[in-house]
């Protein structure tokens, strides 16, 4: 039995899947326009992708899930990415982490509860030299300081209620 969310609008992958019917090697891309679309995969989005491109819906699903460009579940309106590779982590990552903590209520891997902010934590960025590195929204933010990532967070993100002041 299919269940759909009433609040997932099916009509624009309708169109993409159209374009894509029938053509090999479709699913990446589809589940890329897919998550432009929605901002991560809801299950009734897989499975409508899994049934128009005549693909199982675990094999859908495995694809999904071994991409880490891929996200099942809602993400913030904005992201922060955390790097704790070993350069980051002795220069401060912890302490980062515990800013932003306090700042917004949330912890890695955890989105807001006003969907504004998701906070994710990466293993290197490849940026050592600018340790400690962080991403907002696709901004790198290198030899970054605990009032400095909170202050750039706020213009974005406003804190929540109750929250501490780093």
């Amino acid at each position: 039995m299919e269940v759909r969310d009433s609040r997932v609008n099916l009509s624009h992958m309708e169109q993409v899947l159209a374009k894509y019917q029938g053509q090999p090697g479709a699913l990446i891309p589809v589940l890329q326009k897919a998550q432009e679309i929605h901002g991560y995969l809801p299950p009734e989005v897989l499975q409508l992708i899994s049934t128009r491109l005549d693909i199982a819906l675990g094999k859908v699903y495995g694809v999904a899930t071994f991409y880490a460009q891929f996200y099942l579940e809602k993400r913030g309106r904005h992201i922060l990415r955390l790097c704790d590779g070993t350069a980051c982590h002795v220069k401060g990552t912890p302490a980062l982490m515990s800013a932003v903590e306090g700042s917004f209520e949330v912890r890695p891997g955890e989105t807001t509860g006003d969907g504004e902010l998701t906070v994710e934590i990466v293993y290197c960025m490849g940026s050592c030299a600018l340790a400690p590195v962080a991403v907002l929204d696709g901004q790198v933010i290198g030899r970054v300081q605990q009032d400095g990532l909170v202050r750039k967070v706020k213009q974005r993100v406003k804190p929540k209620p109750g929250g501490k002041q780093a």
